[in-house]
């Protein structure tokens, strides 16, 4: 478990979201109720349920993830993401039930949406970035990847996939 606490990091250098006609808007999309399945790298399926919701006067964004079958069975994690308009750059910490704690900043790279981390240091020296990638964004589906960097992020590495659907 201690891979899902590696799940989610950024470059080194300070990466802002590209302006779009309402930045603070940008992560809309993924407010609601959404079904949730997935094949991890290593080729378990899992299932479960992520409830995103607008608090603290419509400004944050809070998550509530819930692994209910496969490899992440139990797992619980949650995370508040908000757009500063002063610095015009989206935040996100992430914790979870397993002792992770991932602080995130918001960019765009192909026209995706992610979140990733700052490059830091693994206990056996590796230097490692980790982001997650938001894409293929319809009303009712989208697709989460969470992605590994061992090389200043030149490369990624897949980790998790996740197969969002809207729940009734």
């Amino acid at each position: 478990m201690r891979f899902i606490g590696a799940f989610i990091l950024l470059l080194s250098t300070n990466l802002v979201f590209a302006q779009t006609d309402s930045p603070e808007s940008y992560f809309d999309f993924w407010v609601g109720k959404w079904e949730l399945t997935w094949v991890d790298a290593n080729g378990n399926e899992g299932a479960g349920t992520n409830v995103i919701e607008k608090t603290l006067d419509g400004i944050v964004i809070q998550e509530n993830f819930r692994a209910l079958s496969g490899a992440y069975a139990g797992m619980k994690g949650t995370s508040l993401s908000v757009y500063n308009p002063q610095t015009q750059i989206w935040k996100q910490a992430w914790a979870d039930n397993q002792g992770s704690y991932f602080d995130f900043t918001g960019i765009t790279e192909d026209g995706r949406r992610i979140f990733q981390t700052e490059e830091s240091e693994l206990p056996d020296g590796r230097l490692i970035i980790q982001r997650m990638r938001f894409y293929d964004i319809e009303d009712e589906s989208l697709t989460w990847d969470w992605e590994s960097s061992f090389d200043g992020g030149e490369t990624w590495t897949l980790a998790w996939r996740i197969f969002y659907t809207r729940a009734e």
